[in-house]
């Protein structure tokens, strides 16, 4: 019995995917239409990569601690949420729009982002776009990574239920091998 499945695969996760795309799109937003010694550009950044990273590590960590994968899924929405915040607050004082749902512009953003999960097809595009398009743009890629974040706690918590947790899967395996040994 094998009760220790590695995992970790976390650059397949299209929520990872999505959340290194955020960190680049965040990394040319802050530095471009923010001023210089604005502490939001690295709040806006650090937010970005905490997103990114704890995605990363709570897939690593999933192999031995699903509470961990849960906690550390849980940590980079919550800090995609606070980046969220971050551009909404742009928009709003600047007095640009966060555009509605049923916008043509958000309906077209919205197809776009959920095909392309390569961090290259927005590096390329971002350059010529306005702050308003590249804020609405990194808002639905948010929304979207927020999303598949809920998916994967969800799968992580079933995957708990039906195989419990390491220490389980341990004494599961060891009685399971030494009842083999004895027949």
């Amino acid at each position: 019995m094998q009760f220790l499945p590695q995992r970790g695969k976390y650059r397949s996760l299209i929520a990872f995917q999505k959340s290194e795309c955020i960190y680049n799109v965040t990394y040319h937003f802050a530095h471009r239409f923010l001023s210089i010694g604005d502490r939001t550009i690295d709040q806006m950044i650090q937010a970005a990569r905490s997103g990114k990273q704890n995605i990363a590590e709570g897939s690593m960590d999933s192999t031995t601690s699903k509470e961990m994968e849960i906690k550390l899924f849980n940590v980079a929405r919550a800090s995609l949420h606070e980046l969220m915040l971050d551009y909404e607050d742009y928009l709003r004082v600047r007095g640009l729009s966060a555009w509605q749902i049923a916008d043509p512009r958000m309906v077209q953003l919205r197809k776009v982002c959920k095909c392309h999960n390569e961090s290259a097809f927005y590096r390329e595009r971002i350059g010529i776009r306005s702050d308003e398009v590249i804020a609405n743009l990194a808002l639905t890629l948010i929304h979207q990574a927020d999303c598949l974040l809920r998916e994967l706690i969800e799968c992580a918590k079933t995957e708990f239920l039906h195989n419990g947790g390491i220490k389980e899967q341990m004494y599961k395996a060891r009685i399971e091998q030494r009842n083999n040994n004895r027949g």
